[in-house]
């Protein structure tokens, strides 16, 4: 029996503004696009951010072309989620076909989509309009509270608390279900709770974390965003299973992310903090949620393997420590090969000599683990880790 299959791919995680800031390169600084295939092979593009423009580079169109389109979800009208359409290319070719989803915005009332889209490439905006974009589209209309299906997906789309609105959706498919809920502020109880009942049981639940507990509660308070220890309390309280942190702050390094990523670990099990080029994998055989960092996000890497101590927790609960080799090293992380099977999203100390300025030098890093490959090698397995220290 073919065990259906479904891939989440993250194009662009940053908020409010991209920034090309050095100390934001790890995470990544596109404004949001999300891509989700489905087991049935239908294409959904969650948000139209500058991360849109990645992914239009990289294009395949679904099914080789044989899908009836892409389907293409826009949880509200500000800038960092729409800024990307007039720069995605397969907007601009005839052969593809695009359904669109948002709501009516009570300041555009009728065809609001469609204007948002239209006024943005509007002289003297951009140097052409709409009308160059020669690809079929079309614009649909959602509504709070609202379920449909699209293929053997279904769809359930709910109010969000954000300035001017914004939408949360769900999507359940054979293979699991996602939540993405962007854009959000705590503290609207009838909000509060519709956001729970969308991610009630949700395999993979993206939640808005752009600021800190402290800045919720002070200087950010009324801006429309979430923070880490919300998304928490909301992934307990719905029995989500996995939690990912989104739409990080502008001004927040690769540093300050991994210290909410550390943070949020400690009140959930299961937490991933988004980054460009990150892939999420549901319904594979070992029903785990895996996590995987391509090569283009994956900078800096060096080939050559080290000598290592690495030391962690098995699936079991025991502690463990074994000499081995690192391999594939990068500013992101490592493949490690261990003869223990740690626990995915465990932590593994890891000590290694590494070539330095004046020779060997040693080196401790502190990561998660993100990916197993059992049996990668005989009486191995491949071990992927990302390094926060």
């Amino acid at each position: 029996m073919t065990v259906p299959i479904a891939k989440l791919s993250f194009w662009g995680v940053r908020g409010s503004t991209p920034t090309v800031d050095p100390a934001t390169w790890r995470y990544g600084g596109n404004t949001p696009c999300l891509e989700f295939i489905a087991p049935d092979g239908t294409q959904f593009i969650l948000d139209c951010g500058t991360g849109l423009r990645m992914l239009g580079s990289r294009w395949a169109a679904p099914n080789g072309g044989q899908s009836a389109g892409t389907h293409i979800f826009v949880s509200h009208y500000h800038w960092d989620h729409i800024q990307g359409i007039p720069f995605f290319a397969p907007l601009y070719s005839e052969n593809n076909e695009f359904q669109f989803y948002s709501f009516r915005s009570k300041y555009l009332g009728r065809d609001s989509l469609k204007q948002v889209f239209e006024t943005q490439m509007a002289l003297p905006y951009f140097p052409v309009d709409m009308s160059a974009m020669n690809a079929k589209r079309k614009f649909q209309e959602v509504e709070s509270g609202e379920s449909f299906t699209i293929g053997e997906n279904k769809v359930t789309v709910r109010s969000l608390n954000h300035p001017q609105g914004c939408l949360g959706f769900r999507i359940e498919t054979p293979a699991g279900t996602i939540v993405f809920a962007t854009d959000n502020e705590p503290g609207d109880p009838k909000l509060d709770m519709s956001l729970r009942e969308l991610a009630e049981g949700a395999d993979i639940f993206i939640n808005d974390a752009q600021f800190t507990p402290e800045q919720l509660a002070t200087t950010r308070k009324g801006w429309g965003h979430s923070s880490w220890r919300e998304g928490a309390k909301i992934a307990r309280e719905a029995g989500a299973k996995t939690l990912v942190l989104f739409h990080h702050d502008p001004d927040s390094t690769d540093r300050m992310i991994d210290n909410i990523l550390r943070q949020a670990r400690e009140e959930f099990d299961t937490v991933f903090a988004a980054s460009e080029g990150m892939t999420i994998t549901l319904g594979d055989a070992a029903d785990r949620v895996q996590a995987h960092m391509p090569g283009t996000r994956t900078a800096l890497r060096r080939e050559a393997q080290f000598r290592a101590r690495v030391s962690g927790v098995t699936e079991g609960g025991k502690q463990f420590e074994e000499e081995t080799m690192v391999r594939d090293l990068s500013l992101q992380g490592a493949l490690i090969s261990l003869e223990n099977l740690p626990r995915l999203q465990s932590e593994l100390q890891v000590t290694m000599e590494a070539p330095g300025v004046d020779g060997l030098q040693s080196m401790r890093l502190r990561g998660y683990v993100v990916r197993i490959d059992a049996a990668a090698e005989k009486g191995h397995s491949a071990v992927g880790v990302v390094f926060t220290d």
